[in-house]
């Protein structure tokens, strides 16, 4: 079941000559943060291709409802911030939907100020654990309170007298930074979180552009991060480039799909998070940026994704694990088609996503006739080649947006359709999904 209701059955059919421009939605990482970013600075934040999936749209009310207005006008969304450390406390039980992203940052926004929220989700974010986030922002001084494994529906308590933190994180996780490094703003002196393994730095590069002292320094240790805290943050204008991980699927169909040439203008190509990207180019991908510039200090550029039957296996590098987690379900579709095995370790992080993505792959690549072998934190694609992947099956999303999107690429290139039970939850992070790449002239839709 779709959180709305009734499960939305899709289908997929073998399609030819995808074309056109895919004009992909804004990226949902900086969307959340320049929300959060604009209500914890001292007058408006202006903010244009804003993601309006409902995941954004949660994280917007939420804000409205810590004191901030937030409000759209024309194309531009406008965000009158209270300033670090003046959120006003919510008068309702705050409701992030699906998403594991806006949770984790809001809780660290409000960790260090001493108001007391309480968090719920839907029925995939309700299962993720929390305590990822909780256990660090307890050393600020904050208070959770939530149900048996640190999962939500979750009270906070901020602290009302922050002290700066000094954390390494035990997993990689840009979320987990993000939220030690929110909570930072509010407490005197620095706050420093160490990672062993490089995330997405969206968080220091906004942070950076809003007016506070964040420093990057490498060391034996890692990379160890420091920020300043209880700046003034000013208000920004901020142009949200188009979401990489929402661009791999128009580049992953137009690859497997014979005949095709798709444009997928103004990606943002921040190296934490393009890593797709690279590894399908070393897989003999036709993949090509045009046009590369920088835009609100992401790198930006256009992609150029043409049909390639000659596709090859390879050794997905464990260290770029975490520059392309969100995309790893697609990739192993263009695995599926690719000649030779794709082995990607170091991926466990994929277990507790919104669904167990390994798994939920593994199982429905092998329902359409593919062989897959998977350990605890890795797993292997044994490619068929172009034109030799069976389909035919219906697979279960799991409520997934990525693997929902990812069975209906596989179904543009297989020999029979793919069905999957529920496409509602892709509207999470991809309302225009299903428009998109039908004006591509991909023959996907929904089945009565």
């Amino acid at each position: 079941m779709s959180s709305h209701g009734d499960p939305i059955v899709m289908i997929a059919r073998k399609s030819a000559g995808l074309k056109g421009e895919a004009h992909v939605p804004g990226d949902k990482s900086i969307s959340h943060r320049s929300l959060i970013l604009g209500a914890m600075a001292v007058g408006e934040t202006k903010v244009t291709g804003l993601l309006e999936g409902q995941d954004v749209l949660d994280t917007a009310k939420a804000m409205q409802a810590f004191g901030a207005e937030v409000e759209k006008r024309g194309d531009t969304w406008h965000v009158h911030g209270v300033g670090v450390g003046g959120f006003a406390e919510p008068g309702n039980v705050i409701d992030c939907g699906n998403s594991g992203t806006g949770v984790r940052l809001i809780m660290g926004a409000m960790a260090t100020t001493p108001i007391t929220a309480t968090f719920t989700g839907d029925a995939s974010l309700n299962k993720r654990p929390m305590a990822r986030v909780t256990d660090p922002l307890a050393l600020f001084g904050a208070r959770a309170y939530g149900r048996s494994g640190g999962r939500l529906p979750m009270t906070i308590v901020g602290a009302a007298d922050a002290i700066p933190v000094r954390y390494a994180t035990p997993v990689p996780s840009a979320q987990v930074k993000s939220a030690v490094l929110l909570a930072g703003l509010n407490a005197p002196g620095e706050t420093v979180v160490i990672e062993r393994e490089a995330t997405r730095d969206h968080s220091e590069r906004m942070l950076t552009g809003f007016g506070a002292q964040v420093t990057t320094e490498e060391t034996d240790e890692g990379r160890v991060i420091t920020l300043v805290g209880q700046p003034e943050l000013k208000p920004q204008t901020i142009i949200v480039p188009r979401d990489p991980s929402s661009a791999a699927f128009p580049v992953c169909a137009a690859l497997i799909t014979e005949g095709s040439d798709v444009l997928v203008p103004n990606i943002g190509l921040n190296p934490t998070r393009a890593g797709l990207f690279f590894t399908l180019q070393e897989m003999g991908a036709d993949l090509t940026f045009e046009n590369m510039r920088e835009e609100g200090g992401e790198p930006v550029a256009d992609l150029r994704a043409k049909f390639s039957p000659d596709l090859k296996g390879i050794e997905v590098p464990a260290e770029r694990a975490a520059s392309m987690i969100d995309e790893y379900p697609v990739l192993s579709v263009v695995a599926a088609f690719a000649q030779g095995k794709t082995h990607m370790p170091g991926v466990k992080e994929l277990r507790v996503k919104e669904s167990d993505r390994i798994d939920a792959m593994a199982t429905g690549l092998r329902l359409n006739g593919v062989e897959v072998d998977e350990g605890e934190d890795w797993w292997t694609v044994h490619g068929r080649g172009f034109g030799d992947v069976k389909g035919g099956a219906t697979t279960q999303s799991h409520l997934d947006h990525r693997i929902a999107m990812s069975f209906l690429v596989m179904g543009l290139a297989t020999e029979e359709p793919v069905r999957v039970d529920d496409g509602g939850p892709i509207a999470t992070s991809f309302p225009i999904f299903e428009s998109l790449m039908t004006s591509l002239g991909a023959d996907l839709g929904r089945e009565a």
